[in-house]
């Protein structure tokens, strides 16, 4: 019996929410770039991380400190319950996510969080379409699923 992975149509769904999601968090103020500065905010408040996306291109698959982080965050992520998918376009990111509003400098965006806004009861629909395609890709052991962005 081999489990077939998510469908495309599902995985273009899990992309166009992945943005719509960005977009909105960055808007917000709730999304926290780099590796860094996500370890520091999942070392002091891990409840308040919602989702975790890590990105890399193809010349960081030889980069090993960067994958030594990236198994750490997810081992952090799995711990504590957080989803967390992959993508493999770090241009595509930085396309949607600009650079730091502070001083205009690209911004490391291998590791992205997204943290629960302060509003109560504030639930966005592209986080919640984000969360059911995690459960779903876990149901079929793809524990960390790799979403592409729409172009």
């Amino acid at each position: 019996l081999t489990l077939s992975p998510l469908p495309a149509r599902r995985m273009q769904g899990a992309g166009t929410a992945l943005h719509e999601l960005l977009v909105s968090a960055q808007r917000r103020g709730c999304l926290t770039a780099g590796v860094y500065e996500s370890a520091k905010l999942m070392n002091v408040d891990p409840d308040n991380v919602a989702f975790c996306v890590l990105a890399a291109d193809q010349e960081d698959e030889g980069d090993i400190a960067l994958q030594i982080h990236f198994t750490l965050i997810q081992a952090f992520c799995c711990e504590n319950d957080i989803d967390i998918v992959r993508v493999n376009d770090v241009a595509k990111l930085a396309a949607i996510v600009g650079p730091s509003e502070d001083s205009g400098e690209p911004r490391d965006l291998h590791c992205i969080l997204i943290t629960n806004p302060n509003e109560e009861g504030w639930k966005d629909p592209a986080l919640e379409k984000l969360n059911l395609f995690c459960e779903e890709s876990r149901n079929v052991n793809d524990w960390v699923p790799t979403i592409t962005l729409p172009e």
